[in-house]
């Protein structure tokens, strides 16, 4: 009796996806696990943010050079959405002054905004041709879970370069000319949030909104008090979602930080960029690429001084990939490109506001004199 044996191709081992994360080691065993075991319900998208300005016709015009698309405007609201949008990216109220009103996520379906407003003791309300549920974290910040309001898609989106590269080469008698000229926002990518009740505001987007961890990073010389900056994604089982969709770190302020929008690719967010200086609008920081999500970046100011990203090329995780753990420093923050500006980090003398710091140090927060002392040694490590 003969046997036959079939050759099989060793497996390939499994990408380390934290590799290269300036940390000698990841989560240990008594730290976050990055998810909770039972969450009310797992949202599946951020779908917009809502903001309010006292000059709407000034912030259409930076809306219009930073690559939205304008699909509604009124003397009190301004709506921008991109082209690959399945919500508008952004609403936008008049009123007296800039701020930032609340971001919104998308529910997996209707019955979610029922189980999460029984959870929340509140109500399922119209909204914008769909429901919405509204809900407030516990930093103080307004969060909605929203579902049904119909959006038309615009076909308006720009093609990707054809690039030659390697053994592949398909670029023949065609030189390489982009245009410089607005990005063309595709989506909103994620909205980045300073809260002084970190672990409290982690806590309720794990549980409640069903998020999970990609990365976290934590004080060099304090790591024992957990981590101090998380990355968040959605949890859509084995189908990929954007690396964070939204960020927090503990810090003396509440509130926005900034927003990132994804656009076509690299030749796009430096054309856009190109546009934007032409146009004086102010660079904050860029071009480069990120460590934790990989994403290409440039960061800008709009007119009233509210920062916003483009954004390329960023990872994607599955369910599958645990938490990431790094040291929070101002070197970690890019693999390639200039060095990070004060600007960016809130430092320069004029962002820092001292009665935030005051005020965070005196009340129940998680702010104290140590921590103080260890975040400002990470922003300049």
């Amino acid at each position: 009796m003969s046997t036959s044996t079939v050759d099989t191709e060793p497996a390939e081992p499994r990408f380390d996806v934290h590799d290269g994360l300036h940390s000698e080691e990841g989560g240990l065993a008594s730290e976050h696990t990055g998810r909770h075991r039972d969450p009310i319900i797992k949202v599946q998208d951020l779908a917009w943010l809502e903001f309010e300005k006292p000059d709407l016709r000034r912030t259409a015009i930076f809306a219009q050079d930073f690559g939205f698309t304008v699909t509604e405007q009124t003397p009190d609201t301004l709506v921008l959405q991109g082209t690959k949008s399945t919500a508008p990216c952004l609403r936008i109220h008049r009123g007296p002054k800039s701020r930032f009103l609340g971001h919104t996520f998308q529910a997996a379906a209707e019955g979610d905004l029922e189980r999460l407003a029984r959870h929340a003791d509140t109500v399922v309300k119209p909204y914008a041709g769909g429901k919405i549920v509204r809900l407030t974290d516990p930093s103080g910040l307004p969060v909605s879970v929203a579902y049904g309001q119909p959006v038309t898609r615009l076909s308006v989106a720009l093609p990707a370069a054809t690039l030659n590269f390697g053994e592949l080469r398909p670029r023949i008698n065609v030189p390489q000319r982009p245009v410089k000229q607005p990005a063309r926002i595709e989506r909103l990518g994620h909205v980045v949030l300073e809260t002084n009740r970190f672990r409290a505001a982690l806590e309720w987007y794990l549980e409640t909104l069903g998020m999970i961890v990609s990365d976290f990073l934590f004080l060099d010389d304090m790591r024992d008090r957990g981590p101090t900056m998380a990355f968040l994604r959605c949890d859509r089982g084995s189908v990929p979602a954007d690396h964070h969709t939204i960020a927090m770190h503990l810090g003396p302020r509440v509130g926005y930080v900034h927003s990132a929008y994804e656009v076509t690719d690299l030749d796009t967010v430096a054309m856009g960029g190109e546009y934007l200086k032409a146009r004086n609008y102010s660079r904050v920081w860029g071009i480069g690429r990120h460590i934790q999500g990989s994403q290409i970046f440039d960061y800008w100011r709009d007119p009233d001084h509210l920062m916003f990203e483009h954004f390329a090329d960023g990872d994607l995780f599955d369910n599958s990939v645990e938490p990431g753990w790094a040291k929070m420093s101002a070197s970690g923050l890019s693999q390639w490109g200039p060095s990070v500006t004060k600007d960016f980090l809130g430092t320069a003398p004029n962002d820092i506001d001292f009665r935030s710091l005051v005020a965070s140090i005196r009340t129940d927060t998680e702010i104290d004199v140590p921590v103080l002392r260890s975040l400002m040694k990470a922003m300049n490590s």
